[in-house]
């Protein structure tokens, strides 16, 4: 008998809910899609192309519209002999900058044989590399920066669209399609750059639940066996999306999480039952993914806000976490830091979505502050700060969040630590 055995019963295609999967007709998006396609359309008509940004939070269908209408471009631009279109497509996380994504771009257009060092070469070296491959390439050139937002530097983003005024090409036509994040991206860029984009600017709103539940319909019916679903996953799956900032992506995992606990359950139906627990298990994952990349005093300060927010004290000023953080630092044998690099961490862990943060506004007097709170299950953040726990002590808050001894804790007031027997 085979160790492995096929297992069809609840899948009939599972890479359907795969965030590379490319449907046929994308859902939920048709008038972002309408005024992506317009900016597109001087390529077609063999004219300079636009310089298009696209701005949005992450799962909301900017990465997905792109390669859907980029490939319909390619397959209509082949229709007309005199366009000749070439997409080089970056992801820029892990690329800090403008000489990294010059050095990816020249690596692009070549083979494997002859690709040339990330490091060592001078700037000016590496654009020149950059121009020759844009000219032999010739024709029409859409650069696609996705996760721009990461670089720190904004120069390509001047040489690019100048190539051809500075004198840099002749034939060759750039444009670049820039994919952000951050709404703010664009006013931190330098005003030469500002200037020399003259960018198309789409915003992908939050996918709201009825959108969700339109993508995930599409998706199942690729990816399961009629009648495997029950009537309330897909519902359910799309409102807890709706509920994690409108992010497809995390509708998709869900479902999968649940199908997959369907079929390790050896049961032929997805229920409510396995969403909720697939929802656990991806939280959990999500979790100390997030708070894993966090430095020594990251965790320090997430513990503080947790203990905070269990005694009820939360939204919280920074200002009042820090007592508690200066005192947790030093019982783990830390200096404090300074306050606004607390702040700093503060403000890492709201846009990892491990807390929240609101801005309050109290006129004249009062000033603008942000207060902040917990915004995950306090048990599963315990869980992810193990370690921490472990150097600070078991804090009166969270005694009934932690799997320890009572008799191995003696309460000083301000926390309880753990002691040696």
């Amino acid at each position: 008998m085979a160790l492995f055995e096929r297992d069809t019963n609840i899948y009939t295609d599972r890479d359907a809910l795969r965030e590379d999967y490319q449907p046929e007709e994308l859902v939920g998006r048709s008038d972002e899609l309408d005024t992506y396609q317009a900016a597109l359309q001087p390529v077609i008509n063999g004219e300079q192309p636009d310089n298009i940004f696209l701005y949005g939070k992450t799962g909301v269908g900017k990465t997905a519209a792109s390669r859907y209408l980029l490939a319909h471009l390619r397959e209509d631009a082949a229709q007309f002999d005199d366009i000749d279109l070439t997409v080089a497509m970056l992801n820029c996380d892990g690329l800090t900058s403008s000489y990294q994504v010059a050095t990816r771009l020249v690596n692009e257009f070549r083979d494997e044989t002859n690709q040339i060092s990330t490091t060592g070469y001078p700037r000016a070296s590496v654009y020149e590399m950059l121009w020759s491959e844009f000219e032999e390439a010739a024709g029409t050139i859409l650069v696609v920066l996705d996760e721009v937002d990461h670089l720190e530097d904004d120069s390509i983003l001047y040489q690019l669209p100048r190539a051809r005024a500075n004198g840099n090409l002749e034939t060759a036509k750039i444009g670049i399609i820039g994919i952000s994040n951050d709404f703010s991206f664009r006013d931190d860029l330098s005003p030469k750059v500002r200037s020399s984009l003259c960018e198309q600017e789409i915003h992908f709103p939050a996918y709201d639940a009825n959108d969700l539940r339109q993508i995930l319909s599409q998706r199942a019916n690729v990816a399961f066996h009629d009648g495997v679903l029950a009537d309330e996953v897909i519902p359910l799956c799309a409102a807890y999306g709706a509920k994690d900032a409108g992010d497809a992506r995390q509708s998709l995992d869900l479902l999968m999480s649940a199908g997959d606990m369907a079929r390790e359950a050896g049961t032929e139906t997805v229920t409510a039952d396995h969403v909720e627990a697939g929802r656990d298990e991806l939280e959990r994952g999500r979790i100390q993914e997030g708070i894993g990349g966090l430095t020594e005093h990251g965790h320090l300060v997430l513990y503080a806000l947790v203990t905070l927010d269990l005694e009820g004290d939360t939204p919280v000023r920074s200002r009042d976490v820090r007592p508690r953080y200066t005192r947790f630092a030093e019982l783990a044998n830390r200096d404090p830091l300074v306050p606004r690099r607390m702040r700093d961490h503060l403000s890492e862990l709201a846009m990892l979505g491990i807390i929240s943060v609101t801005e309050r506004n109290e006129g004249r007097r009062g000033g603008t502050y942000r207060e902040y709170a917990l915004d995950l299950d306090p048990a599963l953040v315990l869980s992810a700060l193990e370690e921490t726990v472990e150097s600070v002590g078991i804090h009166d808050s969270v005694m009934d969040f932690v799997d320890i001894d009572p008799r191995e804790v003696v309460n000083d007031g301000e926390n309880a630590t753990l002691t040696e027997y």
